[in-house]
């Protein structure tokens, strides 16, 4: 017996019930609708007892303390994560000058409590290596290959071609909507352009946040190694930096708007930028500076490290930047460098905005920002009955996309990368689309492996329970609109959705098929006026549905699907399905926890979150 099994058969198999009792009218559990539903202080251990053969000369850290004079190191107590909780304490044999900090709201938005700084710093990084090199292109350098090229010099022709399969043949790319060849998530297969079909806010005006519906038009898309669109599937998307925020950056680097545009030789030592996911190796591309900047290096979603601190201390010219700069880079400045990576979100753009003198060669900046990854979205509906003969039979993929939002230096709230740009696509064609106009939008997407868990897991029998709260609902509306196409699958599954008010954000109400009002019920976190229909969470009617949970994660194929944020919801979600394991199996917290591990090493517990 394997192990798993065995673990089964010693934890859960004396306590898992028998099927509830059917009602008249369903073999299986429905949905009900129900109303909402101190530690102890630890006792004092004694001390261990010594062995004869040591001898005690502290107990406590004032022993320690005392016997060792000041400590030469303090650990930070809330870690940042870049190897920064040690922590350089004053001691008498330090000087320290107060130093003049930057005189800008970029700088004052930092939120940095810097002090007295010590005249000597200690542990202060070295320069970071180049291995990124741009060059002017002479008239007789050679074009490196057209796989690796992002325009060819010598194709004139006016057609554009967006297929994603390998060749040897160069095409003029419009990077200003679509990426260089070169970027490639899903080699050896370039970015597909896909059309936007059509797009709408599904959110109304009041929500606390902004979910748009998209159509993509993915009728021309070749077959990739015989994968095809999934149930659940996750495209990706290559989306850029916004073009009004690469200017902005060119501009602090003081590049000349002739040069942004110009070709230039790009060289790399090794590793896969700007390739995504190429090989590892030295490359040599012919590309331009705003292409590098725009799709090529995330320039918002990283906190700063110390080796760029470092580089931006290297090129500040005014010396109080310099000190301030490498002072966040030192032993002595590590518990202001652990706030700065855990306060207030940082984007490159306000870090040179706060220390204006530093103006750093754009190929060593490119040499410390992070590759600009691609995006995921999970597919809303089911890609197999996606035809719309109003079109000619166009295929149609759809995703619904939540705008995230963060505070941002200027005052103006910050989008993410992704969210950001499918928001502006959608007002663009919101708008168009109100001046009569047939817009021609794109989204530069990939199909990818379609090997998510949801993609994965999905089954075409077999009750299922689908959970979601926000954008993470979108999924199962697929889900829903496949199994329903079954007359034997229309009573074996449920959703339980989570919304903050029903009237605002609940996401695609009235389009889920003929059988919504039995499959899925609405909890609203958002509570009612007059203490009518109290705030609750979906995870409480998860507990609420203790009955169906049991019923369907113990029956044959039976499967309980999460998505949504894991922060709350998923969170909630998940110590919910514990106390379901614990009332209704009988188990201790341990053993329930243990059931739910072995039911996700099934595949019959399936929780994607993000």
């Amino acid at each position: 017996m394997s192990r798993p099994m065995a673990i089964r058969t010693a934890t859960t198999s004396h306590c898992i019930p028998e099927e509830p009792n059917p009602s008249p009218r369903s073999v299986a559990p429905s949905l009900t609708y129900s109303s909402s539903s101190s530690d102890e202080p630890e006792e004092p251990q004694l001390p261990r007892k010594r062995r004869a053969s040591t001898r005690l000369i502290s107990q406590n850290a004032a022993d320690v303390q005392r016997l060792i004079g000041e400590p030469g190191t303090n650990l930070i107590e809330k870690c940042c994560g870049g190897g920064c909780c040690m922590a350089v304490t004053k001691n008498d044999k330090l000087t320290f000058e107060r130093v003049p900090l930057p005189d800008n709201d970029a700088y004052r938005a930092l939120q940095l409590n810097v002090g007295l700084i010590p005249t000597t710093l200690s542990s202060v990084p070295e320069l970071p290596a180049k291995t990124v090199c741009l060059l002017p292109i002479k008239n007789d350098t050679p074009v490196p290959s057209s796989t690796d090229s992002v325009v060819s010099v010598t194709s004139n022709s006016d057609s554009i071609d967006f297929t994603p399969h390998p060749t040897t043949e160069a095409h003029e790319i419009d990077t200003k909507i679509h990426p260089p060849n070169f970027v490639q998530p899903h080699p050896p297969y370039n970015v597909y352009s896909a059309r936007i079909f059509s797009a709408r806010e599904l959110t109304k005006p009041g929500a606390e946040k902004r979910t748009y519906h998209f159509d993509l038009d993915v009728t021309d898309y070749p077959e990739e190694l015989g994968v095809d669109f999934k149930v659940g599937g996750a495209i990706g998307v290559s989306a850029p930096n916004e073009a009004s925020t690469v200017d902005s950056l060119l501009d602090l680097l003081l590049i000349p708007r002739f040069q942004r545009n110009r070709k230039v030789l790009l060289k790399t030592e090794s590793g896969r930028w700007p390739t995504v996911w190429g090989d590892e190796q030295p490359r040599e591309l012919i590309t331009t500076r705003r292409d590098l900047l725009t799709w090529c290096s995330d320039i918002q979603s990283y906190p700063p490290t110390k080796p760029l601190l470092r580089l931006l201390a290297e090129y500040a010219t005014n010396p109080d930047e310099k000190k301030v700069l490498l002072y966040l880079c030192s032993a002595e400045g590590q518990g202001v460098f652990c706030d700065f990576r855990t306060g207030p979100h940082v984007t490159i753009n306000q870090l040179l905005t706060a220390f204006p003198s530093s103006k750093p060669p754009l190929d060593h900046l490119l040499s410390q920002l992070q590759q600009l990854m691609p995006r995921f979205y999970s597919l809303s509906n089911d890609p197999h009955e996606s035809c719309v003969p109003a079109a000619g039979c166009s295929r149609l993929i759809e995703i619904a996309v939540t705008v995230h939002e963060s505070p941002n230096w200027t005052g103006s709230a910050r989008t993410g990368v992704g969210s950001g740009f499918f928001e502006r696509q959608a007002q663009a064609f919101i708008a168009a689309e109100a001046r009569g106009e047939t817009p021609d939008l794109r989204v530069p997407m990939f199909k990818g492996l379609m090997a998510n868990p949801l993609a994965r897991e999905f089954v075409s029998d077999g009750p299922m329970l689908l959970i979601g709260a926000g954008v993470g609902v979108a999924p199962f509306r697929g889900f829903v609109q496949r199994r329903l196409k079954n007359a034997n699958c229309a009573n074996k599954v449920w959703v339980l959705q989570g919304v903050r008010d029903s009237l605002l954000d609940e996401l695609y109400s009235g389009e889920w098929g003929v059988h919504e009002s039995e499959v899925k019920k609405v909890v609203q976190s958002r509570g009612g006026k007059g203490g009518e229909g109290g705030k609750k969470y979906v995870q409480d009617e998860v507990r609420a549905q203790a009955d169906l949970v049991w019923w369907i994660v113990n029956s044959l194929d039976g499967r309980v699907f999460v998505c949504g944020s894991s922060q709350g919801m998923g969170e909630g979600v998940e110590s919910a399905l514990v106390e379901v394991a614990m009332k209704k199996g009988n188990l201790s917290k341990d053993e329930a926890t243990e059931f739910w591990a072995l039911k996700k090493e099934a595949g019959q517990y399936i929780a994607e979150t993000w």
